[in-house]
């Protein structure tokens, strides 16, 4: 039985993690938009109605299928550390730390990535795309049930800066579900790159996308932005934002059973997913049992083997030698399965694979986390497929709760320097120019002819782990993609945390109640450190996801009950 019924079209298809994004999205679709303009609607939509985990002015990274072409392309939405940036400051003065606040600021990089997707693969104008986000800027919504979550679980955080509060709290509290939330700043600032826009539409769509990029990036955002960064101790200058593009790259892949699935590159954690799917290729997971406590044990395992990888060897690719074809590669996998004991488990991080000829950064020996971990978050997720077969991915980010609004914007730049290193020996250590590990990696998998499926979710390191299961959960065990998507999950925390402090909790396996005490039990007893969540858990990812049966012609969305997430299409 589902939680939330099989959203089925013929035409198109809209998921998004609040319910409002997918109504953006959808309606750019009934107006004849293809996937790539309802899904940069439904992604900018999130940058208002999740402002407290997504920012207009965070990071977007992208997968697109252009299906004309045959053609799988990567938007690397990801900001990149300003030139004042200097290590030395950051081990002097905070303890090799990133400090939270001002100088977590990274170059704001969606707003340019959506209008990329835009000119290069779209075909409205970014007025058209970003018509719904301002309406609900401006005349406000009623605060979800996750936004009023991590509104009272950061309310402190908030409470940093009086131009954060005066949006996201009332009467000296967080606001609360049912609240209406107005962000009048905001809808002004977008509205302002729309009118640009308009005022150079007639000199052709692409000069109008170029006045909109402009606005924000060289003009009079740019000025407000590098202003209150002068004055208030940030790096962030005039010519960073000027500077700035976002990046179309080819993206990884790697065939997992018959099906291709692709990730962004190595500057996100994306292929920590392929890694996983690499290691389970040749395993018939159908023989374990459904998260019977084998396959929840060699999981787990394999998880921890990948994300001991990730810390060891990711980074932005400009400036750190990331072996990917090698930990890719099927006879790396299998030397890395050969290291799980079907009896035993790791117990705290194993060590990373071993590949020849690598030099470039060493894994430390991470804290131990003294306390339980947070709320996961910091990202939503929104995916769309178009009648003409065309698919999109996003995973638009950036918080509210770490970096203050820019008085007048209200927007709060990217933030996302928290997912660097201030130890000068750690692959991502922070330097001019070079972009943070990002958690965000929207995926898609698909059979030419057959299957079509763009899928991802919230949840910073808990992402991939929660896309794994249900890409699994649907491809071996043949759910339903909604059955997929609510079927009982588990994590590991046995690694470093992306975010600062970068601590870890050695062993740390969750399990949600669905997969039941018995294998619980013996999980404990094989040396995991279990720590029960509730059913459906706020704490183990939100996926979204629309399966395309290109066969028979039907689109099915599914959006996942332990979030706000909803899908919509005809």
């Amino acid at each position: 039985m589902r939680m939330q019924p099989m959203v089925i079209g013929h035409h198109y298809m809209a998921s998004a993690g609040q319910y409002l994004a997918t109504e953006a999205a959808h309606d750019i679709l009934r107006a004849g938009g293809n996937a790539i303009d309802a899904g940069v609607a439904g992604g900018i939509a999130l940058g208002v109605v999740h402002s407290d985990q997504v920012q207009f002015s965070g990071v977007a990274p992208m997968l697109i299928y252009l299906a004309e072409r045959d053609e799988v392309v990567s938007i690397a939405g990801l900001g990149w550390w300003p030139k004042a940036l200097n290590v030395e400051r950051f081990i002097r003065d905070h303890n090799g730390t990133i400090p939270t606040g001002i100088l977590r600021t990274v170059v704001p990089a969606a707003p340019d990535a959506w209008l990329l997707a835009l000119e290069r693969y779209g075909t409205m104008s970014f007025g058209e795309v970003a018509a719904s986000a301002i309406r609900y800027a401006r005349e406000g919504f009623a605060v979800h049930s996750v936004m009023a979550t991590y509104l009272q679980d950061k309310a402190e955080d908030y409470r940093r800066w009086p131009q954060n509060t005066a949006i996201w709290h009332r009467n000296g509290a967080p606001l609360r579900e049912g609240d209406r939330l107005v962000q009048a700043d905001l809808a002004r600032t977008i509205q302002f790159m729309a009118d640009e826009e308009k005022a150079a539409a007639g000199r052709g769509r692409d000069a109008g996308l170029a006045a909109a990029r402009d606005a924000f990036y060289r003009g009079d955002i740019a000025r407000t932005i590098a202003k209150y960064h002068r004055e208030n101790g940030g790096l962030l200058t005039q010519q960073d934002l000027a500077e700035y593009r976002s990046e179309v790259e080819k993206p990884l892949r790697h065939t997992f059973k018959g099906t291709d699935v692709y990730s962004c590159g190595p500057w996100c954690q994306g292929p920590v997913l392929l890694q996983m799917l690499s290691l389970l290729n040749e395993v018939d997971l159908r023989a374990l049992g459904h998260n019977s406590k084998e396959y929840v044990h060699l999981l787990a395992e394999v998880m921890n083997l990948c994300f001991a990888d990730r810390e060891r060897y990711y980074g932005d690719p400009r400036f750190v030698d990331v072996p990917m074809e090698t930990l890719l590669s099927p006879a790396y996998a299998q030397e890395r399965l050969k290291t799980i004991r079907s009896d035993r488990a790791f117990g705290e991080m194993p060590p990373p694979g071993s590949v020849g000829g690598y030099s470039a950064g060493r894994t430390g020996k991470p804290s131990v986390a003294a306390a339980a971990p947070g709320l996961p978050g910091d990202t939503s997720y929104v995916c769309v497929v178009d009648s003409r077969g065309n698919a999109f991915s996003a995973t638009p980010s950036d918080v509210s709760w770490e970096g203050p609004v820019i008085p007048g914007l209200g927007l709060c730049p990217s933030s996302r320097g928290s997912q660097s290193w201030g130890d000068p020996a750690h692959t991502s250590v922070v330097a001019p120019g070079k972009r943070p590990r990002l958690t965000p990696n929207p995926a898609m998998a698909m059979r030419k002819g057959e299957f079509l499926m763009p899928f991802g979710a919230p949840g910073g390191d808990l992402q991939p782990q929660g896309m794994m299961q249900v890409l699994i959960n649907h491809l071996v065990f043949g759910m339903d993609i909604q059955q997929a998507v609510e079927a009982p999950r588990f994590v590991t925390r046995n690694f470093p945390d992306s975010f600062e402090p970068h601590t870890y909790y050695p062993g740390r396996l969750d399990l949600e109640r669905g997969i039941g005490q018995p294998a619980g039990d013996a999980l404990d007893a094989m040396g995991h450190k279990v720590n029960w969540l509730p059913d459906l858990s706020l704490r183990t990812a939100g996926v979204c996801a629309v399966s395309a049966d290109l066969k028979n012609g039907r689109l099915y969305g599914a959006a996942d009950p332990r979030r706000t997430g909803r899908a919509m299409g005809w």
